[in-house]
C-alpha cells in the first residue's frame, strides 16, 4: 500500500492507465479483502470529486475496497462537512495524499457559467452551488479562459488550493511532507486523468 503523495499518485495513475487501455485488474474486490478490512481502514488516498454518474473513482483508477477515501458533491463544492471528512482522513487515517477530481461537461459549473452570463440564479439549494462556484467561473473569465473545461480546471485549483487555505490539519500535514492535495481533471470521452495542480513536496505548484 502506497504510505507517500508521490507513491500514492503513481498508484492511481497505473489504474487509470489500465481503465483506458480497458485491462483493469479490479483489485481488492474478493472476501479475503472483505475481511481483513472488518476492523480497520488504512486508505492510500483521499478522492474529492463531482457527484456526476460518470465520475466512479473507483472505477476509473481500478481500486477495489479500502483503497480510496471517496467524498462526492455537485461540482465538487467545499463546505464545513467535506473539510470536516477530509481532516478526518489525514488526521486519523493518515492518508498521504488528497485529490480533488473535475471534469469536463461539469452540470454544476455549467449552471454557474450561465448564472453568471445571464445573472440569473437558480432557486433552491442549487443556488448555494452556484455562488459557491462562481469565484472560479470569474477568475477562469478574467484570464481570458472562457471555455466550459478550463473554468472547471480552475475550480479544480482553485479548490484545492481552498483546502489548504481554510484547513490547518491539512496544510500542517503538507507544510511536513506528510501529505499533499492535487487537482486533477477527467476527460470523459478518452478516460484520462489529467494532473493540472499539485502542492507538496513532490509536486510543484501548478498555476
Amino acid at each position: 500500500m502506497p504510505k507517500t503523495p508521490q507513491d500514492a499518485w503513481q498508484r492511481l495513475k497505473d489504474g487509470n492507465e489500465r481503465f483506458i487501455a480497458g485491462e483493469t485488474l479490479h483489485p481488492h474486490q474478493d472476501a479475503q479483502r472483505r475481511k481483513e478490512l472488518e476492523h480497520k481502514q488504512k486508505p492510500f488516498a483521499v478522492i474529492f470529486g463531482c457527484s456526476d454518474s460518470r465520475l466512479a473513482a473507483e472505477i476509473i483508477f481500478d481500486l477495489g475496497l479500502g483503497d480510496a477515501f471517496v467524498i462526492r458533491t455537485a461540482g465538487q463544492v467545499i463546505d464545513n462537512a467535506v473539510l470536516g471528512t477530509l481532516e478526518y482522513a489525514i488526521d486519523v487515517l493518515g492518508t498521504p495524499l488528497i485529490m480533488v477530481l473535475g471534469h469536463d461537461s461539469c452540470g454544476a459549473v455549467t449552471a454557474t457559467k450561465n448564472a453568471v452570463d445571464s445573472g440569473e440564479l437558480p432557486r433552491g439549494f442549487q443556488r448555494d452551488l452556484v455562488e459557491r462556484i462562481t469565484p472560479s467561473v470569474l477568475e477562469s473569465k478574467r484570464k481570458g479562459l472562457n471555455t466550459l473545461s478550463d473554468m472547471v480546471v480552475e475550480h479544480t485549483k482553485q479548490t484545492a488550493a481552498r483546502m489548504l487555505d481554510q484547513s490547518r490539519s491539512i496544510a500542517a500535514a503538507v507544510s511536513k511532507g506528510d501529505a499533499a492535495v492535487i487537482g486533477v481533471f477527467y476527460h470523459l470521452d478518452a478516460g484520462k486523468a489529467e494532473l493540472v495542480y499539485g502542492h507538496g513536496p513532490w509536486f510543484p505548484e501548478r498555476g
